[in-house]
């Protein structure tokens, strides 16, 4: 019973430890090209410091973000095969920006309010940079 209780606290530690720095991580996002001809484009993982939104607008060459066409919700952590149903058509070789927004700024929780330009739900800005990944769509 002695090593039990010795062992104990040590394994907490541990676990309370590996929690932390699954919190810790840099938020992100990791996507590749994709059929959207299902009405949907995923995110292999995102990684959120808060609850938010995995967003995706429209983009170009520029690589800067344009009208949204899909959302979908995100849990602060580690979130994986995120999909976003997409609003709108979007066709073959159209470049698509899945950008972290957050949960911030707007009148109701749990609900999409961000429009392109406005603070409600908007794009998160660590160290001042859009969290994006950009992906063509096949």
């Amino acid at each position: 019973m002695n090593k039990f209780l010795t062992l104990a606290p040590a394994a907490m530690l541990a676990a309370s430890t590996a929690f932390a720095a699954s919190h810790s991580m840099a938020p992100m996002v990791e996507a590749s090209d994709q059929s959207v001809a299902n009405g949907i484009v995923s995110a292999d993982m995102v990684q959120a410091a808060e609850n938010g939104w995995l967003v995706v607008h429209r983009t170009d060459a520029e690589m800067k973000p344009g009208p949204v066409v899909g959302y979908a919700p995100l849990r602060g952590g580690e979130n994986v095969d995120v999909a976003a149903i997409l609003t709108e058509e979007v066709k073959s070789g159209e470049m698509l920006m899945l950008m972290v927004h957050s949960e911030a700024g707007g009148m109701s929780t749990g609900v999409f309010e961000y429009t392109l330009g406005a603070t409600e739900d908007g794009p998160i800005k660590p160290d001042g940079n859009l969290v994006m990944t950009v992906v063509t769509a096949e």
